[in-house]
């Protein structure tokens, strides 16, 4: 097989695929049916002008009848009148218009036979138009049908383009979702296990909140200090006086004997 012709081949095989996919079957149909009822309207056409010449002859038939009783009379009385030439001129006239008559009612024939023909013709045209256009609205029924039925499994079944598109865009999008959660996750056990500081916390803290976690190490300092030196239990460490102490009279008289053994140890 030459190029030329391998070319010819799988060009024909791509633009035959191409206007395989374009193809709506139902625009064709419609296609076919249009093109036989312009077929059936030409074949009306032709009846009618048949028809008309037909009706033409007819009229030239009846003139030519009408003169030639004309000269049948003329020609009686010129004999009545002893004008024999006359007579004979007129008769004479009237056998060349018997001879036209003649011809006009021979075409009238072929005419009226060729109108016969095309009237049947049409009547059997029109009845396959209509049969072809029964045909064609049941093929087109049930092409929607199906056409309907094949997008709705498509949908369920999700292998059309356009719900693949939306399938993909849904798994991206729990995808990323996992993935976000997933870092949410590592991000709170590495704050947990004090790997990362939780910015936020450092931003809502305040003077006071630094102030009380640095009392709370402090006492937790002297406490331990305390038992180390005693080798007992250490006694409860009074914090700073709050703001409520100053309200309360009796805690005023007992802060100073509960607080003298903690000094006087932090000051040793």
């Amino acid at each position: 097989m030459s190029l030329w012709s391998r070319l010819r081949l799988i060009f024909s095989a791509k633009a035959s695929k191409a206007l395989d996919r374009a193809e709506d079957p139902r625009e064709t149909l419609d296609y076919s049916y249009q093109k036989q009822l312009d077929l059936l309207a030409k074949v009306r056409r032709g009846v009618a002008d048949v028809a008309t010449s037909r009706k033409r002859v007819e009229l030239q038939i009846n003139q030519l009848r009408q003169q030639a009783s004309k000269l049948q009379d003329q020609a009686k009385k010129a004999i009545d009148m002893g004008r024999e030439d006359l007579a004979r001129e007129a008769l004479t006239r009237k056998s060349g218009l018997t001879t036209q008559i003649s011809d006009l009612e021979t075409q009238h024939a072929q005419l009226q036979g060729e109108e016969e023909k095309l009237t049947l013709a049409q009547q059997r045209l029109q009845a396959k138009v209509e049969a072809f256009r029964t045909r064609k609205e049941t093929i087109k029924a049930t092409y929607t049908a199906a056409e309907a039925q094949t997008k709705i499994s498509e949908a369920v079944t999700g292998i059309s383009d356009e719900f693949g598109d939306v399938g993909a865009a849904v798994q991206r999008a729990e995808d990323k979702t996992a993935q976000m959660q997933a870092r949410a996750g590592a991000v709170d056990e590495l704050i947990a296990s004090g790997a990362l500081d939780d910015v936020t916390s450092l931003n809502r803290g305040d003077d006071i909140a630094r102030e009380l976690e640095a009392m709370s190490s402090q006492s937790d300092v002297e406490a331990e200090l305390a038992r180390l030196k005693g080798g007992g239990a250490p006694e409860a460490i009074d914090a700073p006086e709050q703001p409520e102490a100053i309200e309360s009279g009796p805690i005023l008289e007992e802060a100073p004997e509960k607080s003298q053994a903690p000094r006087s140890t932090d000051n040793g």
